[in-house]
């Protein structure tokens, strides 16, 4: 796998792989366990590793540049443009590589404190809308 750019569709058991060998120009395809990820890439050489941004991204991003690898974390937005097929696994790992590959700003790999901060704002911002919620409620009654 002597690579460039990796797209990585990550699901809940198996994550798929997309990216073109630049030895042989190759397309390669490939669905792995969640187990085999990080075995696949902590021998290989750098390369950029692009996922779609989210909670479980962050963990994977942070686990990946431990084994000295460039990640990209890219909206999910932004990766919508670039499903060309149906939605499915190849497609959504097609579609991050070709993102990963545009000049757009990523988003920022947040360390486990930062996340952690963020789940207490919305958990607070959740509460304080259902009390909302639940005094328009009481007031309509």
């Amino acid at each position: 796998m002597n690579c460039t750019t990796v797209g990585v569709d990550i699901a809940k058991s198996a994550f798929q792989l997309h990216w073109v060998d630049a030895d042989t120009g190759e397309i390669v395809s490939k669905q792995l366990k969640r187990a085999l990820f990080l075995e696949l890439f902590a021998n290989r050489s750098s390369c950029i590793v692009g996922m779609e941004a989210s909670g479980g991204a962050q963990h994977w991003a942070r686990r990946l540049i431990e084994t000295g690898h460039h990640v990209k974390l890219m909206p999910a937005k932004f990766v919508k443009a670039f499903v060309l097929d149906n939605k499915n696994d190849p497609a959504d790992a097609r579609a991050i590589w070709m993102a990963t590959q545009m000049p757009r700003k990523a988003v920022v790999v947040k360390t486990e404190a930062q996340q952690a901060a963020l789940a207490l704002h919305r958990m607070r911002h959740q509460k304080v809308k259902f009390r909302t919620m639940q005094m328009n409620s009481l007031r309509g009654c």
